[in-house]
């Protein structure tokens, strides 16, 4: 059985006898975002969401992608999601509210020292959702996680003794140092929190919702939306927005390249040589 996107190929070849340029501009864009899905989100390309689409954009407008080649990626993507609705793979499309406007110039938002600050400093610890919000968002901004291995850790991840936590991304596990901050809200989030939350009694995940099962990414993107308007922060503040802020702040504290490629569970130099661009960025303006 053909895969979905070789699926699409057979159609865009023998069906619509497309011109085998633009088969293969279309397919270009299809298994780079693929390749980057997997790689990044450790996702598949028929569960992708419309977060994942999202923070794609993003990454495309971080590595210096024109407004013509972000908009070409994402009509393909529509017409590729389009096909798999048409042909029954699939019963909606991630891209349904995703728009990009044609000219629209816009550089990756990165939080400034002040403004983390000030995010970190709004969840209420005098509450149980206030208390695991603060080690979430702790954990994040200190370790430049993806979204989804924050959210995959489970409570063996974590040694508050050593002070560090082990990520496993695609099949690579990586040990990731915790600050202060973030061990002493991973102990009090753990020690008076987590076990009153749990649904059942033998869950793994850290980070649980208050039906007592594993946090889900829309549910961390609802909170972190509530904090970045609680702290009054102005831009379209997402995960990966995090992660962007971690590196760049790491490279501006001495970090070389090398060290910040294992920090973030970069495969290639490349990705991680964007940080370096986005430093000389910020210093210029």
């Amino acid at each position: 059985m053909l895969g979905f996107i070789d699926a699409y190929e057979n159609y865009l070849t023998k069906i619509k006898k497309a011109s085998a340029n633009t088969v293969a501009s279309y397919m270009r864009d299809i298994r780079s975002f693929s390749a980057w899905l997997r790689e990044q989100e450790n996702v598949e390309v028929e569960d992708a969401t419309q977060l994942n689409i999202r923070t794609y954009v993003e990454n495309l407008q971080a590595i210096g992608k024109s407004d013509a080649t972000i908009s070409r990626a994402v009509a393909g993507l529509r017409n590729f999601y389009g096909y798999l609705i048409s042909s029954g793979f699939l019963e909606e499309s991630p891209l349904e509210e995703i728009k990009v406007a044609a000219g629209e110039k816009k550089d990756p938002q990165i939080l400034t020292r002040d403004q983390i600050r000030q995010l970190l400093a709004q969840p209420a610890t005098t509450d149980a959702k206030g208390i695991r919000d603060k080690a979430m968002l702790e954990t994040l901004c200190c370790t430049g996680l993806r979204v989804t291995e924050l959210l995959n850790l489970n409570v063996e991840d974590i040694n508050l003794n050593r002070g560090v936590l082990l990520s496993n991304h695609a099949k690579k596990v990586r040990e990731i140092p915790l600050s202060t901050s973030a061990i002493q809200a991973l102990r009090t989030y753990l020690a008076k929190i987590r076990g009153d939350m749990l649904l059942e009694k033998g869950e793994k995940a850290l980070f649980v919702n208050v039906g007592g099962i594993r946090m889900s990414r829309q549910g961390f993107w609802k909170l972190l939306k509530r904090y970045q308007q609680d702290a009054g922060i102005p831009g379209e503040l997402t995960p990966h927005t995090l992660r962007h802020s971690f590196a760049v702040h790491r490279l501006e504290e001495g970090d070389d390249l090398r060290s910040l490629q294992e920090l973030m569970g970069h495969s290639g130099r490349s990705s991680t040589q964007v940080y370096s661009h986005m430093v000389k960025g910020l210093h210029q303006n």
